[in-house]
């Protein structure tokens, strides 16, 4: 039974590392377009200081599969979230808007990598029987980020002022470095492996030579990058983040345009304690019944409250949107990284996480974009919504694709 233990200290170190990182992400973020327009900026170029935390994030997922492998999981946590500290600092010194632009793209940078050394080496240390349920666990630590830092940047912001959030997010950057540095993964991280083996860190093959050792010779470039088998799941997801971005985004205009602003203040409140519940059962279901159980119900579920929230905008649909966005993109959230990363040696892991959040920092970078598009076109936010339903629709025959293993025999 030890070994099947999910509520270990390497979980709990990780868990609060994950945690801290998510607080500091939506702190920030809830409050930097407003402090981006009291330096004087644009709607455009707040909307920029804003996102490009999200871009430099994608900049070094694509980076950190490789490296993870190479320089190691907690060396590079390390590595990375020291950057992620510095930048904090850097915050207490910007006077301009496109040197907060260069520093919130830096600050990405250093949460993208970091996020997917403390995600790796958490998956890996998940028993394999209940990895569904550990995962749904562990990411409750990003969930209740979403939940709390928003409120926390407010209340912070509203008191302190900025200078206030920054300070918050310099000791939470801190507390990362500390939870990590009581993480033991030195049985199963490939860059300790390697130093004990001896062999040269220009050594790419080690993971292959460890997992798949079929593909050694004839390893695919894009595998220096991405984990293939994790591709089809991975996009699933985020087409439905892009779905779901379209309430992160613009929840307070149709809200206005609704008058519905008291039940859309609650919206993200429901949510995260639907997400409490859903994210663990989910996973145990998922461990014991199969992936379809959550997956096509939480696509269905989303599609749904966003079709209805769009039809008729009332407290109801609100309250069912919520409740549909919870089991949609807030529990796949955390079932499609379990199936991304199930099948992965822990030398290939990295990668498949690497794979899997570089779709959903896509989807969430796009989302904005494509169904502001619409919302220009058409004049209305209720289409957009109908639009996000629809999207999220799209993501089901690729889910069912993905969940019969056609994708991963093809590629084999």
């Amino acid at each position: 039974m030890s070994k099947d233990r999910i509520f270990t200290k390497n979980f709990w170190m990780v868990f609060g590392g994950l945690f801290s990182s998510a607080i500091v992400m939506y702190t920030l973020m809830s409050v930097m377009t407003e402090y981006a327009s009291g330096m004087g900026s644009t709607a455009t170029l707040a909307g920029l200081v804003s996102g490009i935390y999200i871009f430099g994030g994608l900049c070094s997922r694509l980076y950190s599969g490789r490296a993870l492998e190479t320089v190691g999981w907690k060396r590079m946590a390390l590595i990375f979230i020291s950057i992620h500290a510095v930048a904090c600092f850097f915050y207490f010194f910007v006077r301009n808007v496109w040197l907060l632009v260069l520093v919130r793209f830096i600050h990405g940078i250093g949460f993208g990598a970091a996020s997917n050394a403390l995600m790796t080496m958490g998956m890996s240390v998940l028993p394999q029987s209940r990895f569904s349920e550990g995962c749904g666990y562990l990411m409750l630590s990003t969930t209740l980020g979403v939940g709390i830092g928003p409120f926390f940047g407010g209340m912070i912001y509203d008191r302190f002022g900025a200078t206030g959030c920054f300070t918050a997010a310099t000791v939470l950057c801190l507390m990362m470095l500390v939870f990590s540095l009581f993480i033991d993964v030195k049985e199963l991280d490939p860059g300790e492996k390697r130093k004990r083996a001896s062999l040269p860190p220009e050594s790419g093959d080690f993971a292959a030579e460890s997992v798949l050792p079929e593909k050694k010779k004839g390893k695919r470039w894009i595998e220096q990058f991405i984990e293939l088998r994790s591709v089809p799941i991975s996009i699933v997801t985020g087409l439905c983040a892009m779905g779901y971005v379209s309430v992160m985004s613009f929840s307070r205009l149709y809200a206005a345009q609704t008058h519905l602003e008291k039940p859309f203040s609650a919206f993200f409140v429901l949510y995260a304690i639907i997400l409490l519940f859903s994210r663990p059962m989910a996973g145990m279901l998922q461990d014991r019944f199969g992936d379809r159980i959550v997956c096509i119900p939480g696509l269905l579920a989303q599609s749904g409250g966003l079709l209805l929230i769009s039809l008729r905008p009332c407290l109801l649909t609100v309250i069912l949107c919520a409740i549909g966005c919870a089991l949609g993109f807030g529990t796949l959230n955390s079932a499609c990284n379990a199936i991304a990363c199930r099948h992965t040696g822990n030398e290939r892991r990295s990668y498949a996480v690497s794979t899997f959040y570089i779709c959903c920092d896509v989807g969430m970078g796009l989302g904005p974009v494509i169904i502001g598009n619409i919302v220009s076109h058409s004049g209305s936010y209720a289409m957009m919504y109908f639009c996000a339903s629809m999207i999220t629709l799209a993501a089901l025959p690729l889910c069912l694709y993905a969940l019969s293993g056609a994708f991963q025999k093809l590629i084999v």
